[in-house]
């Protein structure tokens, strides 16, 4: 990154790039990759039957259309259902299921210069454990571990990875306040990631620490530039053909 772009933080495209496409679904994350961001973030539930599976909810009733809990169906029922949104896209896409870690791991493997956020969700973990979810991803995720980062709202599970693997971790955190701010202090975790709908609105810095602050739910350029100056080094978007539009607008403007 040059000099001229020191003030653009990092974009990463939240279950990849699903204003354009259905939500954690691999056309979602293959076409932010082809746009050329480098850092894609997405979510895991875990099947009946233990397999990593990109997946934000546990019913799967708004991506997929069926009133169902993922933890209740099985990897090879999960095959038949389309997960298109088709409230949000009105039936505009008709092939697209809900994608194995493995399929993402793969995918990823053809971008060398790929990195992800990999979130753990709470159902999952309390469902069947943090040492078997845990155990599961790292499998799915195989040599694509090393450019993973592990991050949850959940404090246990990523002190687990923190101490099994030796991975990064990310802590979602969900409130912003002191006592968050001390937990931090004490888990010093690599990546901290916030809604920016729960940050003060005097403009404050953001805390100061080890980490690398990721702000998400990020619409457009002019906020991801004011988050920027109060100490955020990557921003968090769905948005992600405007906001690198948005982007080399600018930059082209400073030339």
């Amino acid at each position: 990154m040059s000099s001229r772009d020191r003030s653009f933080p990092e974009i990463v495209a939240h279950r990849g790039n699903a204003a354009d496409y259905p939500e954690n679904s691999l056309p979602a994350l293959r076409s932010a990759l082809t746009l050329g961001i480098r850092w894609v973030e997405f979510d895991v539930q875990l099947t009946s039957d233990l397999v990593p599976v990109l997946l934000h909810d546990e019913n799967l009733k708004r991506t997929a259309g069926v009133d169902r809990s993922i933890l209740e169906i099985s990897s090879a029922e999960l095959e038949d259902l389309t997960a298109n949104e088709s409230l949000r896209f009105e039936g505009r896409y008709t092939d697209v299921g809900v994608p194995t870690l493995r399929q993402a791991a793969d995918l990823l493997r053809g971008f060398p210069e790929s990195r992800a956020f990999v979130e753990l969700k709470r159902a999952s973990l309390r469902r069947f454990g943090h040492e078997a979810m845990m155990a599961k991803v790292h499998e799915a995720l195989g040599d694509v571990t090393a450019r993973s980062v592990v991050i949850s709202f959940d404090l246990p599970a990523i002190h687990y990875a923190r101490h099994s693997f030796g991975a990064p971790i990310g802590w979602v955190v969900p409130q912003y306040d002191s006592l968050t701010a001390l937990k931090c202090e004490a888990l010093t975790p690599e990546y901290l990631f916030c809604d920016e709908a729960i940050l003060p609105a005097d403009g404050s810095r953001l805390w100061r620490g080890p980490w690398v602050w990721v702000i998400y739910e990020v619409p457009s350029l002019a906020l991801a530039l004011m988050l920027a100056g109060r100490g955020a080094r990557m921003v968090e978007t769905m948005r992600v053909r405007e906001l690198l539009r948005e982007l080399r607008g600018a930059r082209t403007d400073e030339m």
